[in-house]
């Protein structure tokens, strides 16, 4: 049981770096992380905006 819980909490956490790793522009910062912050905050936004169309 304790394993299936787990595995409740890991799969949209894992799904979530996955889907962040497709996002290339990311390999390429290489500047404040403040700016970054904002960065993946405004990618996140278009991507929901996106999946919940």
């Amino acid at each position: 049981m304790s394993n299936t819980a787990l595995a409740a909490v890991r799969a949209p956490v894992e799904r979530g770096f996955a889907h962040v790793k497709t996002w290339r522009v990311l390999g390429k910062v290489r500047t404040d992380p403040k700016w970054a912050t904002a960065l993946v905050r405004a990618l996140l936004v278009l991507t929901n905006r996106e999946v919940s169309r």
